[in-house]
């Protein structure tokens, strides 16, 4: 009986007090220092409105007031870092090569029609910039927007570069990089701590174990972005009738799983920002702010913004 008490008020301490540190995590934690926020962030530019990663697409998003533009890093064989989303070259230059293999000399310009990714069945029919940038073209036209970077592949001398470009623009305060692998972001993290990480995929998931077993209140967290898709959306990329039925149950679990305004609510206290991805419709992004994040990744700036003028959410002061 007696331990059978003490087992019983001990989870019940446990229970209590995982509850009150998830609704109050600054009793031991201290908040992140928030360097910039990010609500409105324009994925790969803006990839349904403009040609995806090009000049033109940032230039677009930033006229828009858009507060950050995400994009991918590769690197050349010239050791040139270069804003382009896929390794080869075949889906947007039509050439089957890889980024690695050619200087940036010889790197051909992307094709006039893409494909939108997170928007089925939609192109997207570019001007006359079709000219893959460099990033520090980037950092250059833009000084004082955020910039989310992802590394695309497990190259150290990628890494030192963009540490190197970041650094040299006095861009560490306005920049967020990372990857859904974890050994990149670890090496991201050792390269340069003062460049803030994402959570990569491991790490979600640990996470979300942590939450749910009821000792991330406890735990010390280094990242300060968690960057996550919203899983639901998998039923408007696709066609319906062709998901089967255990696709559809997995989809509607790990948005169960993932989409929780008591975990966002819990880290944003931390200052730990959450972005959802990629968002295209106005139901989606009020799904995404009402569930408390921070931020939303679309291909359609202007429909962003649009929204959230509309609905009055605040941008950064």
């Amino acid at each position: 009986m007696c331990a059978a008490v003490y087992i019983l008020s001990t989870v019940t301490g446990y229970v209590l007090t995982s509850a009150l540190l998830l609704k109050c995590p600054t009793l031991v934690h201290r908040k992140k220092r928030e360097r910039f926020l990010g609500r409105h962030i324009s994925h790969r530019g803006g990839a349904g409105e403009n040609l995806e990663n090009t000049m033109a697409a940032f230039k677009h998003a930033v006229d828009l007031g858009t507060d950050m533009l995400e994009l991918d890093c590769h690197l050349t064989k010239d050791e040139q870092v270069v804003v382009s989303h896929d390794h080869n070259l075949q889906r947007v230059c039509g050439r089957n090569a890889n980024i690695s293999e050619l200087a940036y000399a010889e790197l051909p310009p992307y094709f006039c029609r893409l494909g939108v990714t997170f928007q089925r069945g939609c192109f997207c029919n570019g001007g006359d910039d079709k000219r893959i940038p460099l990033l520090q073209e980037v950092f250059e036209a833009f000084p004082n927007t955020a910039v989310n970077i992802d590394i695309k592949i497990n190259n150290d001398t990628l890494i030192r570069k963009v540490s190197e470009l970041v650094v040299q623009y006095d861009r560490e305060h306005l920049t967020v990089w990372g990857n859904s692998s974890n050994q990149v972001v670890k090496k991201c993290y050792k390269e340069n701590p003062q460049i803030p990480v994402l959570f990569s995929l491991p790490r979600v998931l640990q996470l979300l174990g942590l939450f749910y077993s009821g000792l991330l209140p406890f735990v010390p967290l280094k990242e300060q972005f968690l960057e996550i898709p919203m899983p639901s959306i998998i039923n408007k990329l696709k066609d319906p009738n062709s998901l089967t039925r255990s696709q559809r149950v997995i989809a509607w679990l790990a948005d169960r799983l993932l989409m929780r305004k008591a975990l966002f609510q819990h880290l944003t206290a931390r200052g730990i920002q959450v972005y959802i991805w990629v968002l295209n419709e106005d139901e989606d992004f009020q799904r995404a702010f009402d569930l408390g994040a921070t931020g939303v990744m679309t291909d359609f700036p202007t429909r962003l913004r649009d929204f959230m003028n509309r609905k009055a959410i605040s941008k950064p002061q």
